[in-house]
């Protein structure tokens, strides 16, 4: 065994593989399914870096984090494990952290997975990725977990968001000056021979938390105990969190751990969604789309805007019903390139029946969009997604959409009406009315679906 590179080592539980955990390779996710087809809660495992020089395995195929996956799918939920950047260096930290958020989503958008009751687990440096999460606190996280963490960034590293600095704004004990309006359960494992550099930033973090944390203390655990100390200490530690993470992925996380799993939901024939809660927007897809209830905001053209069709707004900035069409001749799709205005021009059709799979992610979009719930929202965007603003601005990538977005989600401007929408290959070109400070601005929104998430995005006047 010292023979093998650290990372290479045993899982402290010993090979856990077997034929009743199911095992999916998406891209850089791989997906644990457990025995049955119940649809339950699920944790994504996030390994840490920078790795160390000469790599040879990723860390989804280590030991270990095959190992936990494979026990928490053995204990009832679906379990995944993500290969992500900082893998090859700190410099990676802002990729890695749009690559996590990407993941999440398609964790949540699994048909075995209630999207309401998902945990994060954080090992090593992707204690760096934490702070988001411990700040953000979406409805459907139930937990987050840090094994050995790495909490501060060395000198000359730009910090994303510092988890002791948002820990301490959320105290369960609802003591002065502590915000307790949203409850996350955080479970702190530590190892005793931590480092120095690592330790001093864990005990800055627990005094930061407060009630807000639950600890488990490993004293004779080295940092990657899991792996390297093969003692009765280190499997009970690992046993204790992962009993932890399944009782507060439960439906009662009270009742004694147990994982309490619901059926499966009823099957119901839909012909048309006006608005979906958070947890349907990343489940459930309308076979037409349709504008939500709750309209919403689009960035709004710094210039007067004129399209080649107009029409007038609701008095109430609820969904526009859109008339039966005009019989007209099928239009032909392009090859799938940008369409020009004059392709738009042509293409005047009120309302077009025709599904696909890019309608269907935009429709997700909207939904999660209307249901105020930014993370769907962003999960539905590719990591590096372009959106060109009417006034000519532009927004690159998951994290200035989130800077951009986050403040209209929370004072609640998400107001649109959509139209019209055609269908080109591709691309899903809507016909919208924003409704930014009450006031109403027809344009022209254009987007671009590769792969199953949103890649370009363009407002036109």
């Amino acid at each position: 065994m010292t023979d093998l590179p650290a990372y290479l080592r045993p899982f402290v539980l010993g090979v856990l593989e077997g034929s009743d955990v199911r095992v999916d390779r998406l891209g850089e996710l791989d997906l644990y399914r457990p025995p049955g087809t119940a649809r339950g809660g699920a944790i994504l495992f996030v390994h840490g870096g920078p790795g160390p020089d000469g790599l040879e395995v990723m860390p989804r195929d280590w030991p270990v984090y095959k190992g936990y996956a494979t026990a928490a799918a053995r204990l009832g939920v679906v379990s995944a494990v993500v290969d992500h950047s900082l893998i090859r260096g700190l410099d990676q930290l802002v990729a890695a952290a749009d690559e996590v958020e990407a993941a999440v989503g398609v964790l949540r958008s699994d048909p075995r997975v209630d999207p309401d009751r998902v945990g994060l687990w954080f090992f090593s440096g992707a204690g760096l990725l934490a702070g988001e999460w411990l700040d953000s606190r979406p409805d459907w996280l139930r937990f987050v977990a840090l094994t050995y963490p790495r909490l501060a960034t060395p000198p000359g590293v730009d910090e994303l968001v510092s988890a002791a600095e948002v820990i301490g704004k959320h105290d369960r004990g609802g003591g002065a000056g502590k915000v307790s309006s949203k409850d996350l359960p955080v479970l702190l494992t530590k190892a005793g021979l931590e480092s120095e550099e690592l330790a001093g930033p864990v005990a800055e973090f627990v005094s930061a938390g407060g009630a807000a944390l639950d600890i488990i203390d490993v004293p004779k655990g080295h940092h990657g105990f899991d792996m390297l100390d093969h003692t009765e200490e280190s499997r009970a530690a690992v046993t204790k969190a992962l009993d932890w993470a399944i009782a507060h992925l439960g439906e009662e996380p009270g009742d004694e751990g147990k994982l309490l799993v619901p059926p499966p939901p009823a099957k119901k024939k839909t012909t048309t969604t006006t608005r979906r809660t958070p947890a349907a927007a990343r489940t459930a897809v309308a076979e037409r789309p349709a504008a939500p209830a709750e309209p919403a905001t689009r960035p709004a053209p710094s210039a007067t805007p004129s399209a080649t069709r107009t029409a007038t707004p609701s008095a109430a900035p609820a969904a526009v019903p859109v008339a039966a069409p005009e019989p007209v001749a099928p239009v032909v799709a392009p090859a799938p390139a940008q369409p020009t205005l004059a392709d738009l021009g042509l293409a005047t059709v009120a309302a077009v029946s025709t599904e696909t799979p890019a309608a269907r992610i935009v429709a997700r979009e909207h939904a999660a969009y209307a249901a105020h719930d930014l993370e769907a929202f962003l999960a539905t965007y590719s990591p590096t997604a372009r959106i060109q603003r009417a006034d000519g601005s532009e927004l690159k990538g998951r994290r200035f959409l989130r800077e951009y977005h986050r403040p209209r989600f929370e004072a609640g401007r998400c107001k649109t009406e959509i139209v019209e929408r055609l269908m080109l290959g591709e691309w899903v070109v809507e016909h919208v009315i924003s409704h930014d400070d009450g006031e109403a601005v027809p344009q022209l929104a254009l987007y671009r679906v590769v792969d199953g998430q949103i890649t370009d995005v363009e407002f036109r006047a």
